[in-house]
């Protein structure tokens, strides 16, 4: 990873007219062997928020860079999710799982920032959380840690929500 890294925003506005910023999280070049010899392409994974509570991630595949990135930024789009944050952080602990990447997500008091690396943290930042802690464990594939990252977001469950479930008020949890 570098330090080349900026969001930029996106050419386009959202359902709700929320202009979207989104950052490269990896490339890879990849090949594939035929007969004549190797093609040659690139893989681009690329995260898409509102730093409101909407996110999203996506991979493209192109033979350029830029092509590979855009089609990454139409396939994060399609699969953004809405996060419920408690302030600038999360409600409660979660974690998340995809393959061999295990990510555990941490609210922070404020104050605290963004305690996380890699493709944690750029999902962390377009997600519009500003404080907390989290840990990577186990791969440190950046596609599996993204995929665990947004796995443990869907989880998050709002405070309102399992007041209601449960049947109580909601400073009785």
């Amino acid at each position: 990873m570098d330090d080349r890294r900026h969001s930029r925003k996106v050419g386009v506005l959202d359902e709700e007219g929320m202009e979207l910023k989104d950052q490269v999280i990896s490339i890879r070049r990849v090949t594939k062997v035929v007969k004549g010899g190797k093609n040659l392409s690139f893989s681009a994974l690329v995260a898409v928020g509102d730093e409101r509570g909407r996110v999203g991630i996506g991979k493209g595949k192109a033979r350029e860079v830029p092509q590979a990135i855009a089609k990454g930024v139409e396939a994060a789009r399609k699969s953004m999710i809405r996060v419920p944050l408690a302030e600038t952080t999360i409600p409660h602990l979660v974690k998340g799982v995809d393959g061999a990447g295990l990510v555990v997500l941490r609210p922070a008091s404020k104050g605290t920032g963004v305690i996380a690396g890699g493709a944690v943290r750029v999902i962390m930042q377009l997600a519009g959380i500003r404080d907390i802690l989290t840990k990577s464990i186990r791969s440190s594939n950046p596609l599996s840690v993204a995929n665990a990252t947004l796995d443990a977001l869907r989880h998050i469950r709002n405070p309102e929500d399992v007041a209601k479930m449960r049947g109580k008020a909601k400073g009785a949890l």
